[in-house]
């Protein structure tokens, strides 16, 4: 059914109602020429005439009585669906579907959902973990978050902070193996990296004057899960390279030490995506505006220049 037939329609039964055409028209805040227009239509498209017309009233036909019961509750349930749905816009309950690589949905938006929830406990998240990009309209995804650059064309996106690439130890592994002072040194070292699902082990990236290159390294350890990669960096049994939402609170603690500070790549950012300005429900945009509140460009989440100084010189301490 068309936009145009469901007006017709409604014009129809609200003429039958009001007992009036001209009523019917500001009811549905149309003109009386729309409104006679809309009912014409709909008595050409039947074949039939709805009502007996004279300059004083208007009178249903045998025809047009049997339209209007057989359309009437038709009608009624369709508005009720409209309602429904307008309403359920405006309702802070229902699903609330995000999707997120492994290695942002639970050190920066779990925080976030926490407080969420304690504003809005009636939403039912649905959280997928998920580092491969997928069809964002299939999966029914309301919001993403993404690593890279902005991400593909027809969703709206918003920066929130750029991603850090750091390489640290724990102090427990310098003591015991050293301190590489150069990337070349990374060589004799025991380093981790993470090793994709297609079998790929991912070199590290550094960033070398102006521009952000791989760094191959000969890995002493390998998994696909970053938490465990961090585990295994925390007991000092290797170097990483970690993602600062994950390493951030660690430098800070003294737990973990930056290395090679000069190299942190950055090049990358943490996006936050979704598909439409104006269809949004209320749930999904106050998900949103508490995402850009609390984490665009967040020092939670991004170590300043002069910090990542400060926690370095403690390798001269340990």
């Amino acid at each position: 059914m068309s936009i145009n037939e469901l007006r017709s329609i409604t014009t129809f039964i609200r003429t039958v109602e009001l007992g009036s055409l001209s009523k019917a028209a500001a009811a549905q805040q149309i003109s009386p020429q729309a409104a006679s227009k809309a009912l014409g239509q709909l008595e050409e498209y039947l074949g039939v005439r709805l009502f007996h017309r004279t300059t004083r009233s208007m009178a249903l036909t045998e025809e047009g009585q049997r339209f209007l019961d057989a359309a009437k509750p038709s009608l009624q349930g369709l508005q009720q669906a409209l309602l429904s749905v307008r309403q359920t816009r405006e309702d802070f309950a229902g699903p609330l579907r995000i999707s997120g690589p492994r290695t942002v949905l639970p050190s920066v938006v779990g925080p976030l959902l926490d407080e969420y929830l304690r504003l809005y406990p009636e939403v039912q998240p649905d959280l997928q973990f998920d580092d491969r990009i997928g069809n964002w309209v299939e999966e029914r995804v309301d919001v993403g978050f993404r690593l890279g650059h902005a991400p593909q064309e027809g969703l709206i996106a918003r920066r929130l902070f750029p991603m850090q690439l750091i390489i640290c130890a724990a102090p427990s592994y310098l003591r015991k193996y050293g301190v590489p002072h150069t990337l070349f040194e990374l060589a004799t070292h025991r380093c981790s990296a993470f090793r994709r699902s297609d079998g790929r082990v991912v070199p590290w990236s550094v960033k070398i004057g102006d521009s952000i290159q791989d760094q191959p390294i000969n890995p002493a350890f390998c998994t696909n899960d970053e938490a465990f990669e961090l585990r295994t960096v925390l007991a000092g049994e290797v170097i990483g390279q970690l993602a600062a939402p994950s390493a951030a609170a660690l430098i800070r603690s003294g737990r973990l030490v930056p290395l090679l500070i000069e190299h942190v790549a950055d090049n990358f950012s943490l996006y936050v995506y979704y598909g439409s300005r104006a269809a949004v429900p209320a749930r999904v945009r106050r998900f949103i505006d508490l995402a850009v509140d609390r984490l665009t460009d967040s020092s939670d989440f991004v170590l300043s220049a002069a910090e990542l100084a400060a926690s370095a010189s403690k390798q001269g301490r340990i």
